[in-house]
């Protein structure tokens, strides 16, 4: 029985170095930080200052969240702005998430619509504001694939933003708040969506209201849009970063303490006309 005692004590100190080796490699696990989401916002056409919005918008979200913003975009400031982007079928390869920013109303091409739409039925997307009156082709694939279709806007007049839905995960914490100058984007049709946020703008003696932000999750990948942006001011509000930030995470299915920490590393700016430069976040 003495020989027990002994032998016992030096077979367990001689299995704790193995158990200690076998729970190090999860607590190293545990410590990993996530890698961050790869985004690609595609901005450039008409109407809009994409020269200084392009840059206003990846720094805002990449300040935000865990997310490398690449960009690719125009200086062309016509209605068809060349996306050349759009030319091969592997356009969105290696992004969690597109970002879409143009302005491209006369956009006829129905063979690049197509290969958006075909990548946007596996891969989440963001719309920001022209993006809704871009690609008018004739047919309603794509404003059935916003979820919503609109044809045009009011004047420039502030907007009263409100969220209608406190509880949504990308509005929890967001507080109603009215915009400077801005473009009311008309709801000629609504289909299936999930509104988040409704604004109203005074012209006159009248009251327009409109959904100003909504989440789809039946056209393919889940997206979220907002016909809100039109001016640069607008674009670098905070309140307008964090919704977008908020919505672009929910849409990559990413809204979580994890990647709501800024991104750190590189990204790739490309200027649609060859030009090409790695930024690096501060």
């Amino acid at each position: 029985m003495k020989r027990l005692r002994i032998l016992l004590p030096l077979a367990l100190l001689a299995l704790a170095p193995l158990a200690f080796l076998k729970a190090e490699p999860q607590a190293s696990q545990a410590q990993e930080a996530p890698k961050a989401l790869k985004a690609l916002l595609i901005a450039g056409g008409c109407c809009h200052d994409y020269a200084k919005q392009h840059e206003v918008l990846f720094k805002g979200i990449q300040a935000r969240a865990n997310v490398q913003v690449d960009v690719m975009w125009t200086r062309d400031r016509s209605t068809n702005p060349p996306l050349p982007v759009y030319d091969n079928d592997d356009w969105a390869k290696g992004y969690d998430i597109i970002i879409h920013n143009e302005c491209s109303a006369d956009n006829k091409d129905l063979k690049a619509m197509e290969r958006i739409l075909k990548v946007h039925a596996t891969i989440p997307a963001v719309h920001l504001h022209c993006a809704m009156h871009s690609f008018r082709n004739g047919t309603d694939k794509w404003p059935k694939h916003l979820g919503l279709h609109s044809t045009g806007h009011g004047p420039q007049k502030p907007l009263e933003i409100t969220y209608t839905n406190e509880d949504h995960p990308i509005t929890k914490g967001l507080e109603n708040w009215t915009t400077k100058n801005e473009e009311l984007y008309n709801n000629r049709e609504v289909f299936d969506i999930e509104p988040i946020a409704m604004a109203t703008q005074k012209v006159g003696d009248r009251e327009n209201t409109a959904i100003v932000a909504w989440t789809n999750t039946k056209s393919g990948a889940p997206s979220f849009s907002t016909t809100v942006g039109h001016n640069t001011y607008t674009v670098e509000d905070p309140r307008y970063l964090d919704l977008i930030t908020r919505g672009l995470l929910w849409a990559a299915g990413k809204l979580n303490d994890d990647y709501l920490v800024p991104y750190t590393g590189e990204n790739v700016v490309t200027e649609m006309e060859g030009k090409k430069k790695v930024t690096r976040q501060k």
